[in-house]
């Protein structure tokens, strides 16, 4: 965990890798709990009979599945003391480049891009890769937006 003592120390590293975070199982079981959350329940990510004669040979995990799983990434990689609130502003962009099968293991590389003041904050630009265990080729990459407030 890379840790920075305030919105200025975070400044210093804009442009550098601040670390990769821990892995994560994609289960069946976190599968079908995002299915039935979000109401997205296609056949390719619950139905595992069906999933077996699909070209993946099981079910996968939805594309925003695994991009809900970055913020849980980003705070394993790094903290910024003094912050009284950390916001989701956005996303930039987002591109699912492969498939996570169920019972993946996956992980981020976190890049910080920008720290840019704003009225009340500073606004925080992070580039994630969310990388398979077995594979060169990343699952997702995407430009994420954070509003820090100060305490």
């Amino acid at each position: 965990m890379r840790r920075f003592a305030d919105v200025q120390d975070l400044r210093t590293a804009q442009g550098q890798i601040l670390g990769e975070s821990d892995w994560v199982t994609v289960t069946q079981d976190m599968i079908d709990r995002f299915a039935e959350a979000t109401g997205d329940d296609q056949w390719i990510h619950v139905d595992r009979e069906r999933a077996k004669a699909s070209p993946f040979g099981t079910t996968i995990a939805h594309g925003f599945l695994t991009l809900s799983l970055i913020p849980r990434m980003l705070y394993g990689v790094y903290s910024v003391g003094k912050i009284g609130a950390s916001l989701n502003y956005g996303c930039n962009k987002v591109r699912f480049t492969q498939p996570v099968p169920s019972g993946s293991r996956v992980r981020g590389s976190i890049k910080l891009l920008s720290v840019e003041d704003m009225a009340r904050g500073v606004r925080v630009t992070t580039e994630a890769t969310v990388r398979l265990e077995a594979s060169e080729r990343p699952a997702c990459i995407a430009e994420l937006v954070a509003v820090l407030l100060p305490v």
